[in-house]
């Protein structure tokens, strides 16, 4: 009986997360965000209505499910209050139904600026951010001067804490990155607005969930970035700040890891990712306008085009064994609809020693060097759009989706043809269990 599932991405981010845990959230208990910020962009879409969501966990249209975001999640008060306002306008209440864990640590102003002024300083080797202050409240956090959202509580403690943060990121903004200082008491000010907003959502989440689990609740965790993301495990320094493998759910809700019953890796049939960083199967030709606009590939938190490429396996394989994971979703196969032929990255070539590898480099400067080796298959005329059976589809894509299976050594479980709920292929039927 699986009872807790953790959906991860298991590439750069914008694999289709939202959808999926959307789709088998649907009777769930609880649906858990164990890090990231509000820089994750996550779609839904259900009867033709678009939904973006960037900090509350992709269930918010089931009415009975609970959301949470756990201790590692970094969160903007700002940036959440306009998110529940967002859904309210849409009728879609989670005031009653969203919990926030006291140990969680807050985005300020200053965060922002110093994000922004870094790009700008490092525009030409800049990472890529999304500029919402992610970054600089994570190392806040490893600095042990984060302010959690608890100490908000104390308002003499939160003034004093506040106060000399503010005063170590204006000496940085004023004297190294020339920039306007942000203001003690409009942030102090604000942010105690907001508190009052919200604070009856601040909740024990590692107790609950722990608590839940003996009781055989349906729960659900997912990451806001992709695995190649991690900070850890992912394209370094091309990544983000924290944790977006499996070991981030432990860490960022308090549960411990014999309670987690299966783990779903998400990937595209293709590969893409926002931002600088190495992208070995990146494409430029025609095939990259096929991916962009087929497949509508812009950021939903920044609008920025996405770099788009083939699906790479020796990468895949890696996300794979470092997440352990229990089977595959993979996700847009109705994107490669058309296409005379598709390929699949299975090695790399070395330019430098001219020999043909396996592994995934973890020099940066490695990266430069390397050259994918293709498999190509035959692609197909006929349309995978909201096919819900396996066995209908084209025996072209049946071959790919098989030797992809083969190669990783991972049975893929679910297939997304479309962006709808219902636009979805269970093969592993355990997982109905959840919709």
């Amino acid at each position: 009986m699986i009872n807790n599932i953790v959906i991860l991405g298991i590439q750069w981010g914008d694999e289709g997360k939202g959808k999926i845990v959307d789709l088998l959230s649907k009777k769930s208990d609880f649906v858990v965000r164990y890090q990231g910020g509000n820089n994750a962009g996550h779609t839904l879409l259900v009867k033709k209505k678009k939904i973006i969501l960037h900090l509350i966990p992709s269930c918010v249209l089931h009415k009975n499910v609970t959301a949470i975001l756990g201790n590692n999640v970094v969160v903007s008060l700002k940036a959440l209050l306009k998110e529940i306002n967002h859904l309210k306008e849409r009728n879609i209440f989670v005031q009653k139904r969203l919990i926030l864990s006291n140990s969680l640590s807050l985005i300020f102003k200053y965060h922002i600026s110093i994000d922004q002024a870094r790009e700008d300083e490092n525009r030409k080797s800049s990472i890529g951010t999304t500029n919402k202050g992610i970054g600089p409240a994570y190392e806040d956090k490893i600095a042990r001067r984060a302010i959690r959202i608890s100490d908000l509580y104390n308002k003499s403690y939160f003034k004093k804490i506040l106060k000399k943060n503010v005063e170590y990121y204006n000496f940085q903004l004023l004297n190294f990155y020339h920039k306007k200082v942000v203001s003690y008491k409009k942030i102090f000010s604000e942010t105690i607005f907001q508190f009052n907003q919200i604070k009856h959502m601040i909740g024990d989440v590692s107790s609950l969930l722990n608590s839940e689990m003996k009781n055989k609740s349906k729960i659900i965790f997912e990451g806001a970035q992709g695995s190649l993301l991690d900070i850890d495990h992912g394209t370094y320094p091309y990544v983000s700040s924290s944790n977006s493998s499996i070991g981030g759910v432990c860490t960022g809700t308090g549960i411990g890891i014999k309670n987690i019953d299966y783990v779903l890796g998400v990937s595209k049939f293709y590969s893409t990712r926002v931002g600088n960083g190495p992208f070995p199967t990146e494409l430029s030709d025609k095939n990259n306008d096929h991916f962009s606009f087929i497949g509508k590939e812009f950021g939903a938190t920044t609008g920025r085009k996405r770099r788009t490429g083939w699906l790479d396996l020796v990468i895949l394989k890696r996300m794979i064994n470092i997440n352990s994971l229990s089977g595959l979703c993979l996700t847009k196969l109705d994107v490669l609809d058309g296409l005379k032929e598709i390929k699949v990255c299975i090695q790399y070539f070395n330019k430098i020693t001219h020999q043909k590898f396996d592994n995934y480099p973890l020099n940066k400067q490695d990266w430069k060097n390397i050259i994918p080796i293709y498999k190509i298959f035959k692609g197909w005329k006929e349309k995978t759009r909201g096919i819900k059976n396996f066995d209908q589809l084209p025996k072209n894509a049946k071959r790919y989706i098989n030797f992809i299976q083969k190669f990783t050594h991972v049975s893929i479980d679910l297939i997304s043809t479309g962006p709808e709920r219902d636009e979805t292929i269970f093969i592993n039927h355990n997982l109905k269990n959840f919709i």
